[in-house]
């Protein structure tokens, strides 16, 4: 709970800043070049490519960039679609060790990169990455 309230409170200061969400800074185009931008670096990692089934990535991308949008400020497909995120159950399937938790943040730090966001949008995301990467720590390793 104080994770969110301190994840709302980024975002809130990042309103108070610009007067914008993450979402209106970002927009639903910023969200998918990230998003795509992350997921061009799965298929051919060897840590993460594994846990991602081909035949699902599409899907998967779409599932990530949906549920990033809701989560900080945009429209509520994802959870219209899948309800409550419950990430930690979503992830019990996955081993989600500290060397996957690792290489995620890497691809995702990767994409952020690439995408080059506002810097204030930017600092919210890589707080809220690493925030929830460790969240969804599941096995020891």
């Amino acid at each position: 709970m104080a994770e969110r309230a301190a994840q709302g409170s980024q975002e809130h200061g990042m309103e108070e800043k610009t007067g914008m969400t993450v979402f209106e800074v970002v927009g639903e185009e910023g969200f998918r070049r990230l998003v795509a931008a992350f997921y061009r670096r799965i298929p051919g990692d060897d840590v993460l490519g594994p846990m991602y089934p081909a035949d699902d990535m599409a899907e998967s991308e779409r599932r990530l960039r949906d549920f990033l949008i809701y989560r900080f400020g945009g429209p509520q497909r994802y959870i219209e679609e899948r309800g409550h995120p419950r990430l930690r159950m979503r992830h019990m399937p996955f081993r989600v060790d500290r060397a996957a938790r690792d290489r995620w943040m890497q691809l995702m730090t990767a994409a952020l990169d690439e995408t080059q966001l506002m810097p204030e949008a930017d600092r919210i995301l890589r707080e809220f990455f690493t925030h929830t990467a460790t969240f969804l720590l599941n096995a020891e390793g």
